[in-house]
């Protein structure tokens, strides 16, 4: 065992009303990848932000490199120690090269108080070629790149301050499987450069291609720290949760019912072509494939949310005239949207408020003055809360400051208010952790047994097959496949993911 490039002991640390750390250990070694796991809560990002300078401890002991650091760890400190932090939402400026972002606040100057660009694209290209990236032009917009390769210069300007800790937020939630795989082979370039390498991720399942050692933590406590490879993975989800999980994917078995909507040849721009399946009542829907197949396009289809060239949608046997999410959510038909954050909430304004918008129409009914039913609308509310089992300080609570799992219950509140016939979740799960998962799988259990339909999209191949009645598979636009989820194979649904010449009939 090598000494410790990080210790960090007995750290507690306290905000207005909650204690977010309570005596927790931390050890990072050089050269091997340490997976710090946790529910949404646990304390993980916390712990980080004092690794990094953001925020100070209230009391415990850290040393950095065999130096203890008295007093407060600032930011610059920090960084000169050589910790850098890589966030789940990447700090970039879309409008500025490669080489602008990775010099961002330590530029280059020539004589003369110019910006040094022939040198900072020199240097970003070394950085670059370090990891391995050849093709990647220094001058080109960071607003033109994918987001793996948006992370890509993000630990590139890592290297640039001679970060030797690194910390990676859930480095692959937003990533296509092609770019996580590149991403593995950038960590272990990385780890074979000596580089400690903190890793959080709630995507258990890609532990075992780059992970050491796991140290677990729960509601703000220190758990257990060890190597990869003496637990399994069951133990590291009892020891995250407090409890054993029997079943990540509990799936209820509910009688279908009648058909309630019919997709017709549903042509929307370049991702969506000639797109035709059924959804029946008390049924899942699943939709696979890779990242550009056209799910998340198909969806936004449906609900309005881009505009479709041509096709048909009939609903309990009715002719839908969608053009707009407006006209969508008055017909029976919402969409819970994979980036919730962006798309799903106002995150400034307060979880009654973020409930309530969508449904004016229905808390105002009835009002000659337009004014809001304020015991409707808190009706509502307590219903969402109570049937959700949200967790929040109060309704008047920043529906930004609540954990993943809990902002995903908003969004859907939100629907179930208005009693919809469809209700489409496009990556239900992204950034929760297992048991906020299974809350949000029994929450689509419970819509099932009202005879709701439910679709999902979902990249996760194991959620996808554990939760759906059936599954669509789609590959460059199109519907390639129909499975049971039941008799169905991970391979199965690859291949027919990656049938890029074919057109499979409608399901």
């Amino acid at each position: 065992m090598s000494e410790y490039v990080v210790s960090m002991e007995h750290i507690t640390k306290t905000f207005p009303g909650v204690k977010a750390l309570d005596d927790v250990h931390l050890h990072l070694q050089a050269g091997r990848v340490m997976a710090l796991l946790g529910e949404n809560g646990a304390g993980k990002s916390t712990l980080m932000k004092i690794l990094s300078g953001v925020y100070t401890r209230d009391s415990g002991d850290i040393t950095i490199f065999g130096k203890k650091i008295e007093g407060d760890l600032t930011t610059r400190q920090a960084q000169s120690l050589g910790v850098a932090i890589i966030h789940q939402e990447l700090n970039m400026c879309q409008h500025l090269s490669v080489a602008a972002n990775m010099f961002l606040g330590r530029e280059i100057i020539k004589s003369g108080g110019r910006l040094d660009n022939a040198e900072m694209n020199r240097q970003a290209e070394e950085q670059l070629a370090r990891l391995g990236i050849h093709d990647m032009d220094p001058e080109e917009s960071v607003g033109n790149l994918t987001v793996g390769r948006q992370q890509m210069v993000e630990i590139a300007r890592a290297l640039l301050i001679n970060a030797r800790i690194l910390i990676m937020d859930e480095p692959s939630s937003a990533l296509s499987n092609a770019e996580i795989t590149e991403m593995f082979r950038i960590v272990r370039e990385l780890r074979s450069m000596g580089t400690a390498i903190v890793y959080i991720s709630h995507r258990l399942q890609e532990l075992h291609h780059i992970v050491d050692d796991v140290t677990i933590m729960r509601d703000g406590k220190f758990i257990t720290e060890g190597r990869f490879e003496d637990f399994t993975m069951e133990q590291i989800i009892a020891n995250m949760v407090g409890h054993e999980v029997t079943n990540q994917f509990p799936r209820e078995t509910v009688p279908r019912g009648r058909k309630i909507l019919e997709v017709k040849h549903l042509n929307a721009g370049r991702m969506v072509r000639d797109v035709s399946f059924d959804l029946y009542a008390g049924e899942v829907l699943g939709f696979s494939g890779l990242v550009g197949a056209g799910r998340t396009e198909t969806m936004r289809a449906i609900f309005g949310a881009d505009p479709k060239e041509s096709g048909e949608m009939i609903l309990d046997g009715k002719t839908l005239d969608i053009h707009n999410p407006g006209s969508a959510i008055r017909q029976g038909i919402v969409l819970a949207p994979e980036d919730r954050k962006k798309e799903g909430l106002c995150t400034k304004l307060s979880i009654r408020d973020n409930i309530a918008l969508p449904n004016l129409d229905i808390i105002t009914l009835g009002s000659r003055t337009g004014r809001i039913n304020r015991a409707a609308e808190n009706a509502m509310i307590e219903k969402g809360k109570n049937s959700l089992t949200i967790k929040m300080a109060g309704p008047e609570s920043e529906a930004g400051s609540l954990s993943g799992g809990n902002q995903q219950k908003v969004v859907v509140a939100k629907w179930l208010a208005r009693e919809s016939r469809v209700l489409i979740f496009d990556e239900p799960t992204r950034g929760i952790d297992v048991a906020a998962k299974v809350e949000i799988y029994e929450i689509i259990n419970n819509l099932k047994k009202q005879g709701v339909g439910v679709i999902i999209v979902s990249s996760e191949l194991p959620e996808v097959m554990g939760i759906s009645d059936r599954i669509i598979v789609m590959c460059n636009g199109r519907i390639t496949g129909t499975v049971d989820p039941r008799s169905t194979t991970e391979e199965e649904i690859m291949t027919y993911a990656t049938r890029f010449g074919d057109n499979a009939a409608s399901a």
